[in-house]
């Protein structure tokens, strides 16, 4: 775990003594809520072969991140496919997200 500075600490101290207050708006909460409930759906399955070194990485990443592979992967994907996670380009800048493209559905 990555070491607190005072600030994080005095935070944490207000968050534990109930001292903090939600700003948003109970509209914005309703919306957030729907949001991520949404976002949390998974209603398909998928099954894909990876070699044994790229799932023992992708096993140590989640480790390191304190989160389930499959989850670790599942939100890699969704960061692709809506354009947030972007590989650094030749110069070292992050290149642009992909655009992102639907294909029809013959289902």
């Amino acid at each position: 775990m990555p070491k607190i500075d005072a600030y994080e600490l005095e935070v944490l101290s207000a968050f534990d003594k109930g001292r903090l207050k939600s700003v948003a708006s109970k509209a914005e909460l309703a919306k957030f809520k729907a949001a991520a409930r949404a976002t949390a759906i998974k209603d398909r399955r998928v099954n894909i072969r990876l070699s044994s070194g790229d799932l023992s990485d992708i096993q140590v990443r989640a480790l390191e991140e304190g989160v389930p592979y499959q989850t670790l992967i599942a939100s890699v994907l969704h960061k692709y496919v809506t354009g947030r996670l972007a590989e650094p380009g030749a110069s070292g800048q992050p290149r642009r997200p992909a655009t992102r493209r639907r294909e029809p559905s013959g289902r």
